[in-house]
C-alpha cells in the first residue's frame, strides 16, 4: 500500500512560530548551514537555505520587515523574490543607517550601537537575522570591550523590550533579534544562561520525515522516471533509505551529481555511493559469480578443517555481493561478521584469504590489533584527536584507512582486548556505517567488510575467579560451538554491558573448530611441501626421507593446543632453522640437490642433510 507522506514543518520551525509573541531574542543553533525541506506551495517541497527558511517563517508569522547582518556584508534587507526592497531599506534609513546599493557596510560597532533603536522602533514588526554570530567575538570567555559592549547591551534590551499589539488581528509582536550559531556554546554563557526573555532553539540535522519530503522533488530532475507510482514509491524509499544521516545538502549534492553523470532514478543508490566514497564503479558488481560458486575449494587450500565457518563465511559474501537482505540500507558496511574460536585455527586467515577472493589484492585488507587499543583514549588513535589536541590535524588510523580505501576488509584481531569505550565506535559503524573523524570528516564504511575475531568463550572465570577452560579439544564441535557462543554472550552483557552491539552482530558468530589430529596431519603436510617447494627459488632441491618425516611430524603435532600456528612454531624450531644452519654450513650453490635423512634432537634440532649426486 503507497503511503502519502505530508509535508511538516520542522521542529525548531514550530518552536520558533509558537515563542515569536513570548520572546524577544532567540538563539538558533546546530544545523543552521543545511538546506531546509520548505512548503512553498500545496504539497510542493523545494530545499531553501536556512536564513530562506527562516524568512518564510518570519513572513507567516507577520513580520513585515527582515534584516540580515553578517560580519562580512552589514546589513541588508531581506525581502521575497520579485518584492520591492525599498521599504526595509527605508526602514534602516529610519534607523539611522546609511544605505549605499541597497545596503550598510560595518561591522559589530555599528552592530551593537544600532540593537537599541532597532528593538524600541515603533510601527510595523521588524525582525533582525544576526548570522554567523559566532564569528563576532574571538573568545566567549575572554571578551575584547566591543564585543563585552555588544552582548551587555544586547542582555539589558532582552529584559527591556516590550511586545505591543500590531496589525488587524492586534497580535503581540517583538521587535526579535535571532542570533544564529553553529553551537550555542559560541556566544557568553552569562548572555544565555538564566535569561528568561531568550529563547534557545536547536536546529536538529534532518530526520526521517524531512528527507522523505524531500526526495521526490529531487528525484523529479534526474531522467528515467518510471510513470509507475510503486516503483516511484520504491526509489524514493530507497533515496532516503541509503542517506540516513547525510544533510539535506548532501541529498541535494547527490541529486546534483546524478544530473551531471547523467545519473537515472533508479540508479540513485550509485550516486549515493560515489558521494559518499568517490568510487565511479561497484566494485561488487564487478566480483566474478563463478569465482564465488568455487571459493569454497580455494579458501579451504588455506583455512583446514573449518568447513561450517568457510560456508557460513561465503553466504554472508553472497548477501553482500547481491544486496538480499537490505544490507545497504542508511549505508551500512556490506557485511559484518564475528570469527570466535581457539587460537592459531585460521581465524585470521580465513579474513585474508576472503580478501584475496574478493578483491585479488591482499593490500585491502585492513587489521587492527586490537590489544594495541586498551588505553582509555585508544579511540582517539583510530578517528583522530579532536580539535585544540596536539596532532589532530593528523587524523585516525581507522579514518583514514578507510578514507583511502573504502572498498576494503576491515579485522578488528582479538576485539576482547580493546577498551570498552570503543564498543561504542564499533556499535556506530555497524549501525549506521559512518564516522566522524576527529577532524570533524565524515567517513563511511558502506562498501567495506568488517570481520572481529576474538578468542572469548575458549576460557572463563570460575566461581573463584581462577581462568580455567570452557570448552576442550575433546569435546565435540557441537559443544564446543554451544558453550563459545553462550560465553561469548554473557561477556556482551554482564562484562561490557553493550548487549545492542552483540544484537547488531546477530546470528554472523562463526565458531571455529580447534584442530583435530586429522586437520593437524593435512596442515602439517602443506606447511612442509611449501617450505621445501619454496627452496626452488634458489635454485636448490631438498627431500625428506620418510624415517625423518616421521620423526619431524611427532615433534610438530606432539602438542595441538596452539593449532597451526603452534604447528608453524615448530616446524620453523625442527626444520627451517636447523635446514638454514645446514645449508649454511655446506656451502649450498644453485643447483645442489639434498636429501635430509635424520633429524637429531636436544638443546637444538639438528640435521642430518646428505648431497645427492647429479641425475642422467
Amino acid at each position: 500500500m503507497q503511503q502519502h507522506y505530508r509535508y511538516q514543518k520542522p521542529r525548531w520551525m514550530r518552536d520558533l512560530l509558537r515563542f515569536l509573541p513570548l520572546k524577544s531574542q532567540f538563539v538558533l543553533s546546530g544545523n543552521v548551514r543545511d538546506l531546509q525541506a520548505s512548503e512553498i506551495s500545496p504539497d510542493i517541497v523545494t530545499p531553501l537555505p536556512f536564513n530562506h527558511a527562516l524568512h518564510n517563517a518570519l513572513r507567516e508569522a507577520g513580520y513585515q520587515h527582515i534584516i540580515v547582518f553578517n560580519p562580512l556584508n552589514g546589513f541588508s534587507p531581506m525581502v521575497p523574490p520579485g518584492d520591492d526592497p525599498a521599504p526595509t531599506q527605508k526602514l534602516l534609513g529610519q534607523l539611522g543607517l546609511n544605505v549605499v546599493e541597497g545596503r550598510v557596510s560595518g561591522g559589530i560597532d555599528l552592530l551593537s550601537s544600532m540593537l537599541e533603536r532597532l528593538i524600541e522602533l515603533p510601527g510595523e514588526p521588524v525582525a533582525l537575522i544576526v548570522d554567523f554570530a559566532s564569528c563576532l567575538i574571538n573568545h566567549r570567555d575572554n571578551l575584547s570591550p566591543v564585543e563585552h559592549n555588544l552582548f551587555t547591551r544586547a542582555l539589558v534590551l532582552s529584559h527591556q523590550a516590550r511586545a505591543r499589539p500590531c496589525g488587524e488581528q492586534r497580535q503581540a509582536f517583538f521587535n526579535s533579534v535571532l542570533w544564529v550559531v553553529e553551537k550555542e556554546g559560541d556566544l557568553p554563557d552569562w548572555f544565555l544562561i538564566n535569561n528568561p526573555r531568550i529563547r534557545p532553539i536547536p536546529v536538529a540535522k534532518p530526520d526521517r520525515i524531512a528527507r522523505r519530503a524531500l526526495a521526490p522533488a529531487l528525484l523529479r530532475s534526474l531522467p528515467g522516471q518510471s510513470e509507475d507510482t510503486v516503483m516511484q514509491e520504491k526509489t524514493a524509499q530507497d533515496f532516503v533509505d541509503e542517506t540516513e544521516w547525510l544533510l539535506l545538502l548532501d541529498m541535494n549534492a547527490i541529486a546534483q551529481l546524478a544530473r551531471i553523470e547523467g545519473v537515472s532514478q533508479e540508479r540513485i543508490s550509485d550516486a549515493v555511493r560515489r558521494y559518499k566514497v568517490g568510487i565511479t564503479e561497484d566494485p561488487w558488481l564487478k566480483i566474478e559469480k563463478d569465482k564465488i560458486r568455487n571459493a569454497g575449494t580455494i579458501i579451504q587450500k588455506r583455512v583446514k578443517g573449518q568447513t561450517h565457518a568457510v560456508t557460513h563465511m561465503l553466504d554472508i559474501i553472497k548477501r553482500a555481493v547481491t544486496g538480499v537482505g537490505g544490507g545497504k540500507q542508511g549505508g551500512r558496511p556490506r557485511g559484518v561478521v564475528f570469527l570466535a574460536g581457539p587460537t592459531g585455527v585460521g581465524k585470521t586467515e580465513l579474513a585474508k584469504t576472503v580478501t584475496q577472493l574478493l578483491f585479488g589484492d591482499e593490500s585491502a585488507y585492513i587489521r587492527f590489533d586490537m590489544s594495541e587499543f586498551s588505553a582509555e583514549h585508544a579511540d582517539q588513535r583510530l578517528i583522530g584527536a579532536p580539535p585544540g589536541y596536539i596532532g589532530y590535524n593528523v587524523g585516525g588510523e581507522l579514518t583514514n584507512a578507510i578514507r583511502e580505501k573504502p572498498f576494503s576488509v576491515v579485522l578488528f584481531d582479538e576485539i576482547e582486548k580493546a577498551h570498552p569505550r570503543l564498543m561504542d565506535k564499533f556499535l556506530q559503524i555497524i549501525d549506521d556505517g559512518v564516522l566522524t573523524s576527529g577532524r570533524g570528516d565524515r567517513v563511511y564504511f558502506s562498501e567495506a567488510l568488517i570481520i572481529f575475531t576474538s578468542n572469548l568463550g575458549i576460557y572463563r572465570l570460575d566461581h573463584s575467579g581462577e581462568r580455567v577452560a570452557n570448552v576442550r579439544p575433546e569435546e565435540p564441535f557441537e559443544t564446543v560451538q554451544k558453550n563459545v557462543k553462550a560465553e561469548i554472550e554473557r561477556h556482551f552483557k554482564l562484562v561490557l554491558n553493550r548487549p545492542e552491539l552483540l544484537n547488531r552482530i546477530g546470528e554472523n558468530i562463526i565458531v571455529f573448530d580447534f584442530i583435530r589430529p586429522e586437520v593437524a596431519e593435512q596442515i602439517f603436510s602443506q606447511m612442509v611441501d611449501n617450505t621445501l617447494e619454496g627452496l626452488t627459488k634458489l635454485d636448490l632441491t631438498v627431500t625428506i626421507s620418510e624415517t625423518a618425516l616421521h620423526v619431524l611430524r611427532q615433534l610438530c603435532l606432539a602438542d595441538l593446543s596452539n593449532g597451526g600456528r603452534g604447528i608453524r612454531n615448530h616446524l620453523e624450531a625442527h626444520l627451517v632453522n636447523p635446514l638454514s644452519r645446514a645449508l649454511f654450513d655446506m656451502d649450498a650453490q644453485p643447483g645442489d640437490s639434498y636429501q635430509i635423512t635424520g633429524l637429531l634432537t636436544g638443546e637444538s634440532t639438528q640435521l642430518a642433510l646428505t648431497k645427492q649426486g647429479p641425475s642422467f
